[in-house]
């Protein structure tokens, strides 16, 4: 149960919204909702985590979500001045490997990727002998190098819980990979969230599952903040 503090701060809110002030339901959180953070209001804890997780140097990203060729799974480290590193896994598509370096992007495909990501028809198998886990330069144009890339900008995916963290509620506390955090939940219209933020330490965003009406549910989780990240041009042929 909240302190008696706690419920009268609740009540001071909804009379300020009543004359127009704030948004009351904006401050509902789950009665059942623990110490950390208990001084500060759910839009004020996403508002924080977001800014510390956007200031973190280098941050990995393991992202699942789905396509038309099935399970998607990325492993993504993102840097300093757009440097990335990552993995991708498309379902029956294949796999894919990417490595964005001095604002050059480079990626290295399996035979089963090289043969779904052909835009002008099927591939020759020569072609495919050839190029199979060989680094190459990009095409601008590569549909499926471009929708890898989202994933190296972490601040994109961000953006979307800043954009509704006025609607921000917070729940319980949980445990993600040893690290105690606390659950919040927000969104609007169609598109909902989940997030849970790290009570130790810096607050950074621990993981987040974004859903939308239109689109597949797209979950991410955030680890190794500051790790050590060094990123190089391959060598290619």
């Amino acid at each position: 149960m909240r302190s008696l503090s706690a419920r009268i701060s609740a009540a001071a809110l909804c009379a300020a919204a009543a004359l127009g002030l704030t948004a009351c339901d904006a401050f509902a959180d789950d009665p059942g909702a623990q110490a950390p953070f208990s001084g500060l209001t759910g839009p004020e804890v996403t508002n924080k985590a977001v800014a510390a997780t956007r200031a973190a140097a280098t941050v990995r990203l393991t992202v699942t979500t789905e396509s038309a060729d099935g399970p998607v799974q990325a492993f993504v480290a993102s840097g300093a001045r757009g440097a990335c590193t990552g993995t991708f896994s498309l379902g029956s598509a294949g796999t894919m490997e990417l490595i964005r370096a001095d604002g050059a992007v480079y990626t290295k495909s399996d035979k089963a990727m090289l043969r779904a990501a052909a835009v002008d028809g099927p591939v020759r198998d020569a072609d495919v002998n050839r190029l199979a886990g060989r680094w190459v330069k990009a095409r601008p144009d590569d549909h499926r190098t471009a929708q890898s890339l989202r994933f190296c900008d972490p601040k994109a995916l961000l953006d979307r819980l800043a954009a509704t963290s006025t609607t921000t509620r917070k729940g319980r506390q949980a445990m993600i990979a040893g690290t105690p955090c606390l659950t919040l939940t927000g969104g609007t219209g169609r598109e909902k969230w989940t997030a849970s933020v790290a009570t130790e330490g810096k607050p950074h965003l621990l993981k987040m599952r974004l859903t939308d009406g239109a689109e597949t549910p797209l979950t991410v989780e955030f680890s190794e903040f500051g790790a050590p990240l060094t990123v190089k041009r391959p060598v290619t042929d």
